[in-house]
């Protein structure tokens, strides 16, 4: 496994537009059953210091990701990429099934970890649905195939459009241990489905 830090931006943000069209939302209440947008007081502010990190952790593939706070417990797979070259996503029919970007960073070693799940799929929510309702300090509990559990506090949750996407900010290289944990999310047309993406950004701060 190779694991390239500035290779994280190879992934193409579309992909996970393009690859969650809302079905289970065209047949029920668009406005009631849309999933939960973060509000803006969960955004990252502009002149904020970035609180220090754990020390990082040797690599070792992750297998679980668990979210108290907003009842995610979630077996995770690698992911690659597509022929087109962006990142691929987990089958759409496991919908309690995440992935990570395995050509990346693994979860608590140096470096921007991805994790990547479907928002919801035909048949209703799915493994993320909740994504945009995390706030700022929520814990994310990574299980590591090394016996470790590496331990993330939420920096803050973002949405953003398709056009636009920030790369950089979102799949750039880090000196500190970092996680992103994306879904599917912002505005949600019956015509192309949703339109952004909810990103949850992340740091270290512990291990047990």
């Amino acid at each position: 496994m190779s694991r390239g830090r500035g290779g994280n931006l190879a992934i193409a943000a579309v992909t996970f537009v393009a690859l969650c069209s809302g079905a289970w939302l065209l047949g029920s209440d668009a406005e009631t059953d849309a999933p939960p947008q973060p509000s803006a007081a969960q955004a990252r502010s502009g002149t904020q210091e970035d609180p220090l990190a754990a020390a990082a952790l040797p690599p070792s593939p992750p297998d679980r990701i668990r979210i108290p706070s907003i009842r995610v417990n979630a077996p995770l797979t690698g992911l690659g990429l597509t022929p087109q070259g962006s990142l691929d996503v987990p089958p759409a029919e496991k919908k309690n099934l995440a992935g990570w970007y395995e050509a990346g960073t693994t979860p608590g070693e140096r470096g921007t970890a991805i994790v990547a799940g479907h928002v919801d799929n035909a048949d209703g929510p799915a493994v993320f649905y909740r994504l945009g309702a995390l706030k700022k300090g929520s814990t994310i509990e990574v299980e590591r195939r090394d016996g470790t559990v590496a331990l993330f506090s939420v920096d803050a949750v973002e949405v953003y459009g398709a056009r636009g996407f920030p790369d950089q900010q979102v799949y750039g290289a880090s000196r500190r241990p970092e996680l992103r944990v994306i879904t599917c999310g912002g505005g949600y047309s019956r015509a192309t489905g949703y339109q952004g993406n909810v990103v949850v950004f992340a740091h270290l701060t512990g291990s047990r």
